[in-house]
């Protein structure tokens, strides 16, 4: 099935080498393009795209906010933010807003198209270590209050002893395969588990419960 990508950039150099090599993929196409957060949710809309490659920095709306809206329609796009440094100080605050990982923009074309793949497949790209580290940093310095210690206990206090286990594990940036290593477990228990814990935490994706396990401190970053 051919996975169908809106890229959000406000640079037309950049949008036009994403779709040519995005469209050189057998699996990908490149359906739209958007030069700001606002055509970007308009775009979306009009597209339902499998995956929005968006921007961080852009005009009239940035990628943070238009990631926050597009997460919170019905439309089921995910948001993959592209970004210029690996520690942009704005990339943590568009993982809360919903987005399912981030890619550098200068990943090569291997590394665009399985990111555009992972994300595609309702995974998120938490396995590279800089994305471990930028979320282990950006969490000590999010503006937003950490979980307080009632919504902490409402909310993952449902949550089972193993499915919390697999929880940090997740935050940790560990895949599905590599947890069932850890746990000494199929692979399709982990997939249950994770499932389990998305309902239960009414989150998203692995990448929001990643941010949830580190505000929640049941993962403390270092």
């Amino acid at each position: 099935m051919t996975i169908r990508v809106l890229i959000a950039d406000d640079q037309m150099m950049v949008r036009e080498g994403f779709s040519v090599l995005l469209n050189a993929m057998p699996d990908i196409e490149v359906v739209g393009e958007a030069v700001n957060g606002r055509e970007a949710i308009e775009r979306v809309r009009e597209l339902t795209p499998d995956v929005v490659l968006m921007d961080i920095r852009m005009p009239e709306l940035n990628g943070i906010e238009a990631t926050r809206e597009i997460v919170a329609s019905d439309d089921a796009s995910k948001v993959l933010v592209l970004t210029t440094f690996d520690l942009d100080e704005y990339v943590y605050q568009a993982l809360r807003a919903g987005a399912s990982g981030f890619l550098l923009k200068d990943a090569s074309a291997r590394q665009l198209a399985d990111g555009v793949r992972v994300v595609a497949s309702g995974e998120a790209l938490l396995a590279p270590t800089v994305t471990r580290r930028l979320i282990t940093e950006f969490s000590r310095l999010a503006e937003t209050p950490r979980l307080s210690a009632a919504v902490q206990a409402q909310q993952y206090g449902e949550l089972t002893e193993r499915e919390t286990e697999v929880l940090v594990l997740i935050a940790q940036g560990l895949s599905n395969a590599e947890i069932a290593s850890r746990l000494v477990v199929a692979e399709s228990t982990i997939k249950t588990h994770v499932s389990r814990v998305l309902v239960k935490l009414g989150l998203r994706d692995r990448t929001q419960a990643a941010v949830f396990a580190y505000e929640a401190r049941l993962v403390t970053p270092g």
